[in-house]
């Protein structure tokens, strides 16, 4: 398959950066690797990927960190970034969800797991290629407007800096005001029905979008023992 799409594979152990190059480039993805972050950032900066695979655990400077830097910069923020790291415990994938990482692979993993989920990633990060009846407009109380076919969100004529995975999040719940939505319908909405996370990953998510919205992240309510729902607005 011919395709122009690229990623910048992160990861200090060759025989996991090579089996990951392996399987993107068997599915057209042009492949980087380095094993130290602060070339990472280098080499993202250079030439925007598709596409970071990022390990925790590397030699110079961390993932998180690594993670970090890239979501504080204009140039780089909307890269997806997955986390491909050992460390799998509740408390990791927070500290990475939080960082503004968009996925979280542990280690030994599944390949094909794991294309599934660099594949969502990078399928989100190409907004040209979602289908036209998802491109709407939905305007809340003439303050807030998510715009999903340029992929932006407006909060009382501000932009939000949302990560890639917080806007999708956004938009399945505010695309169908009112209604509820499980954190497992949110998870696979948005990751894919394969993906297994843990639901408060879903809570830290919602915590961050609230967060960035401001006063207006009270749209966002909490059904107890059920999930999410956005509260009405108009849809154009």
């Amino acid at each position: 398959m011919t395709t122009n799409r690229t990623a910048l594979v992160v990861e200090d152990e060759p025989e996991i950066a090579d089996l990951v190059k392996f399987h993107l480039q068997r599915e057209g993805v042009d492949v980087t690797t380095t094993r130290s972050g602060r070339r990472a950032l280098e080499l993202a900066r250079q030439s925007i990927p598709d596409l970071m695979v990022l390990d925790l655990m590397l030699p110079d400077l961390d993932g998180l960190e690594v993670c970090r830097r890239l979501k504080e910069h204009d140039e780089t923020k909307e890269i997806p970034v997955v986390m491909l790291t050992a460390r799998g415990s509740e408390a990791d994938i927070v500290a990475g969800i939080e960082m503004g990482a968009d996925d979280y692979v542990t280690k030994p993993f599944s390949p094909r797991v794991l294309m599934a989920r660099l594949q969502n990633a990078m399928r989100k990060r190409n907004v040209q290629g979602v289908e036209q009846q998802d491109n709407v407009l939905i305007r809340c109380a003439g303050k807030l407007i998510i715009d999903r076919e340029r992929h932006v969100v407006m909060c009382d004529g501000k932009t939000l800096s949302l990560t890639i995975t917080e806007f999708e999040m956004l938009f399945m719940l505010a695309k169908r005001p009112g209604f509820v939505r499980t954190r497992d319908q949110i998870i696979s909405s948005v990751h894919g029905p394969l993906t297994v996370l843990s639901q408060r990953t879903i809570d830290v998510h919602i915590t961050a979008i609230r967060r960035k919205m401001e006063e207006f992240g009270e749209s966002i309510e909490t059904v107890r023992g059920v999930g999410y729902r956005f509260t009405e607005g108009e849809r154009e």
